[in-house]
């Protein structure tokens, strides 16, 4: 099956061979984003064919859609890769041993990036971006849901790419169907590393069958802890914004969590999501706090099951607890350790939930709709990784590279 593949992973290895000072990365990329909003229509044309397949219930619908406002947002961030300096070749120690050996270790890129993502279109233009500036090569496999679009924005890197004399091999998109996937997690000797984006299902898979390296960008299950202290007209705006700015994103409001002396206010907090017509599982006793307040058919008493789901819709569960310890186990028996919250004015329950909660964006008194590349100021993110090896949170230039060690002598030899 690998041997099927073996042209384009080929193709790619050597393509990666060929360096490309950092004022031609700038111009391409500048080209690209001019591009991409002067061919709007036609990706959009691509794109809705793409979701002319798709039911417009399913979550994964909104991630695929396109729009000329997403373009632009795309456009921005690829705009934004340009201004930031490119961090290749940095010296990031250096030293001279007793027998003179003078020893630096400098950043590198990864090498080949395979990237393995579903139903969204915009990671296309992110992952060559960032790649591109990061003197990384990719090899893309998205899903067949979004083929068509992933064949135009592809089409479209490689007219610029072609336009500079550049080797359109450092962007490689895959067929749709399944076996090359299959093919990429065998890819050993081609790809040095692999980076899933998408549902849970996916993510397992990559990890359970990868022969290559794999940085996990794991699902987002979020929680928010709405503390004894907590402001009350923060926490509906935190609330509100967390859950339903864009609920198919992975940094979605899964899961609020309200101390049991607070659920007085569980109405308020809550009266801004019946407008969006958020559908609501809670626990007992958030339950008894808003019936009759809250939409009858938006409110249901949670399952087990709905504690620890990421909805990736209009849906949420409550969760009451008695302590800021129950919130605190609560947190670590369901969090996928993406992005969880506090909203509270108490400086040591603050402090004590940015020490113990283990994920990897944690916030207070904010809303967890930022953990994104381009709002931590990354210019744009390949993905958000939830694991603790080389790379965690939104993944920018940074994490797209490595290090090797450079040793510069005058003859020395070991004894």
């Amino acid at each position: 099956m690998l041997a099927n593949y073996t042209s384009y992973f080929e193709n790619a290895r050597l393509a990666g061979r060929k360096s490309i000072d950092p004022a031609t990365i700038n111009r391409v990329l500048s080209d690209l984003a001019l591009e991409a909003v002067a061919q709007t229509d036609h990706i959009l044309k691509e794109n809705k064919k793409d979701l002319d397949r798709m039911d417009a219930d399913d979550p994964k619908y909104d991630r695929l859609k396109l729009t000329a406002a997403r373009i632009e947002d795309i456009a921005k961030e690829i705009n934004s890769i340009v201004k930031l300096d490119s961090p290749l070749g940095h010296i990031l120690s250096q030293k001279t041993q007793p027998n003179g050996l003078a020893i630096s270790k400098i950043s590198v890129p990864l090498g080949v990036v395979g990237v393995i993502y579903e139903a969204r279109p915009n990671v296309t233009f992110d992952v060559f971006s960032l790649c591109f500036k990061t003197g990384n090569v990719c090899i893309l496999k998205g899903g067949s849901d979004a083929d068509h679009s992933n064949r135009a924005i592809i089409a479209l890197i490689h007219q610029v790419l072609l336009k500079h004399g550049i080797d359109v091999n450092i962007a490689t998109l895959l067929p749709p169907e399944r076996e090359a996937t299959d093919a990429l997690l065998n890819a050993i000797g081609y790809v040095d590393v692999l980076i899933p984006r998408g549902s849970q299902g996916l993510i397992n898979h990559v990890r359970a069958n990868s022969k290559v390296p794999v940085i996990e960008t794991g699902a987002g299950i979020v929680h928010t802890y709405f503390d004894t202290s907590a402001d009350v007209d923060k926490g509906s705006a935190i609330i509100f914004n967390a859950k339903t700015r864009r609920v198919s994103v992975c940094n979605a409001l899964d899961c609020l969590i309200i101390h049991r002396d607070r659920l007085p206010d569980l109405p308020k907090l809550t009266e801004r999501l019946a407008d969006t017509q958020t559908a609501l599982f809670a626990d007992e006793r958030s339950y008894n706090a808003i019936e009759g307040i809250y939409p009858k058919n938006l409110l249901q008493l949670a399952k087990p099951e709905h504690f620890g789901t990421e909805f990736l819709s209009m849906k949420m569960a409550i969760k009451t607890v008695d302590s800021f310890e129950e919130a605190l186990d609560h947190i670590a028996n369901y969090s996928s350790k993406h992005s969880e919250a506090i909203i509270s004015e108490d400086a040591d329950h603050i402090e004590d939930f940015l020490t113990r909660v283990d994920a990897a964006a944690v916030y207070v008194n904010a809303s967890t709709a930022f953990t994104d590349g381009a709002q931590f100021g990354l210019g744009a993110e390949i993905g958000i990784s939830t694991q603790k090896l080389h790379a965690r949170g939104p993944m920018g230039l940074q994490e797209l590279t490595s290090y090797k060690w450079i040793v510069r002598g005058k003859g020395q030899i070991r004894a």
